[in-house]
């Protein structure tokens, strides 16, 4: 995976009135070029709606979380999910977990928490400073608590990238955080 941003969604967490499908593609105009598409709580017909709009957004790698869709380009599992066949990733807390699924096949990981995370408080407690060194041969990303000011930091620390929801999905404006999250990780 040559991205440097994955963008996790959460509808819950944006501005009353603003759309997911639009600030998506709000995102991708400033550059955004992958998406986790979480909403477990949705209808399945409404999942696999909102999976195959985005999918039609030029230039957007668009990965379902936990439950494999046939619009999504790819599956990212949960930590406890077992491997399947397919371009996929995996959450992983641990050096040893992304080791792992590294192992396993998997093409990409994240690992968490990175820093402490509005989204999730009390989840933690951050990784160590290594957590990131070595090569286990696959893209990681940094996640928890992500935001501009830290994401450089996650990159020098050995991560291949970072992985954001609550930063972006809370903003006021969205757009320019991505933005600037990309500026970050040039």
């Amino acid at each position: 995976m040559r991205t440097r941003l994955l963008l996790l969604t959460d509808r819950a967490q944006l501005s009353k009135g603003r759309s997911l499908s639009r600030t998506i593609a709000e995102c991708v105009d400033a550059g955004l070029d992958a998406v986790v598409v979480r909403e477990h709580d949705l209808a399945a017909r409404d999942r696999r709606a909102l999976v195959a709009r985005l999918a039609e957004l030029d230039r957007l790698t668009v990965i379902s979380s936990r439950i494999a869709d046939p619009a999504a380009h790819g599956l990212h599992l949960a930590a406890h999910q077992e491997r399947v066949d397919g371009w996929h990733g995996r959450s992983c807390h641990s050096a040893d977990d992304v080791r792992r699924a590294a192992a396993a096949g998997v093409a990409w990981a994240t690992l968490s928490p990175y820093a402490a995370s509005a989204s999730k408080p009390g989840h933690g407690p951050p990784l160590p400073p290594d957590a990131f060194t070595g090569d286990p041969g696959i893209p990681v990303f940094a996640l928890g608590g992500i935001d501009p000011g830290n994401a450089r930091a996650a990159v020098e620390a050995g991560a291949h990238g970072v992985a954001v929801m609550g930063a972006v999905m809370r903003a006021a404006d969205p757009v320019r955080v991505v933005a600037r999250l990309l500026q970050e990780l040039a």
